[in-house]
């Protein structure tokens, strides 16, 4: 017998129940000149929100708005400084809710 509280829900389920409170100062920064020398791009196929996109430029498109905060971008990109991650100011950020 499956213990209902623990079954498996799909991401995008998941992430519906997810409120953002954008602060004005994003608490995630990509500097886009260093990007652009990246060979792997790692932060595109590690986000799991998809926040990041690379451009035909070679730089990425990143949008904090609707990032709910894990830090895998900041742990895998392996560009010194390209990215920084602080946690987003008091009262603003990802907030869950039970769904």
């Amino acid at each position: 017998m499956t213990d209902r509280r623990y079954q498996e829900r799909a991401f995008d389920d998941v992430m519906s129940t997810v409120e953002f409170r954008v602060a004005e100062r994003p608490h995630i920064t990509v500097d886009t000149e260093i990007c652009r020398s990246c060979t792997t791009k790692a932060c595109v196929h590690a986000c799991p929100a998809d926040l990041f996109v690379p451009t035909s430029e070679g730089g990425i498109l990143f949008n904090y708005e609707q990032c709910f905060e894990c830090g895998t971008c900041y742990q895998i990109c392996n560009n010194e400084g390209a990215i920084s991650w602080s946690y987003p100011d008091g009262g603003h950020g990802v907030v869950f809710r039970k769904g």
